[in-house]
């Protein structure tokens, strides 16, 4: 695409708005917040309020306080984030996204963090975990996958840590450890298995 260049002043010298609207045609949305962020002039003869791009902790929401809207980074065209907003938060069904483009996590949101059930992705789209969540963190039941797609654990999470009775598998699916977790380490009884399925530990 062809660069344009758009003076700040341009809100007083362009006095129709189908001019105005023409030169925005050529420009992205981020082009576009950079010129009406600083000029009040163009805002009123397009008829665009300033709320509609709101700053959250250093990225743009594109889309009001309420209902869908997306998050961009700074200055840049990389999406963050798109979903449903209450009052400025994300509130309702949403997806974060990697800065190569691919779904980071999908899930529900009340007052900008994540609960109920959802799951995360690696950078490259594949499943990383999938579960419950509360105020932002893996809270109650969960599975998490290695890189490749195989089952690595099931189990009780509280916040973010393994706690209570899990299973932790070989890359081959065989069960390798079934037993209680506290903080995220076996504690308490379990059983530990060879890949052949053999017992290896039980105590």
């Amino acid at each position: 695409m062809k660069e344009i260049k758009c003076n700040i002043s341009l809100g007083r010298d362009i006095k129709s708005p189908y001019i105005l609207d023409s030169i925005f045609s050529f420009l992205d949305k981020i082009q576009k917040l950079n010129i009406i962020i600083y000029n009040n002039q163009i805002q009123k003869k397009l008829g665009i309020s300033i709320q509609d791009y709101k700053k959250i902790k250093g990225r743009y929401k594109i889309g009001g306080k309420n209902g869908k809207g997306s998050e961009y980074i700074l200055n840049t065209n990389e999406l963050i984030f798109e979903g449903e907003y209450i009052n400025g938060k994300r509130n309702g069904k949403g997806k974060e996204y990697h800065n190569n483009g691919k779904i980071k996590f999908e899930g529900e949101y009340l007052n900008g963090k994540k609960i109920r059930e959802g799951k995360e992705y690696y950078n490259d789209g594949k499943l990383e975990f999938e579960g419950s969540y509360l105020n932002d963190k893996r809270n109650g039941k969960g599975k998490e996958y290695s890189d490749d797609g195989k089952l690595k654990f099931e189990g009780i999470y509280l916040n973010d840590k393994r706690n209570g009775k899990g299973k932790e598998y070989y890359d081959d699916g065989k069960l390798e450890f079934e037993g209680s977790y506290l903080y995220g380490e076996r504690n308490g009884k379990g059983k530990e298995y060879y890949n052949s399925g053999e017992l290896k530990f039980d105590g």
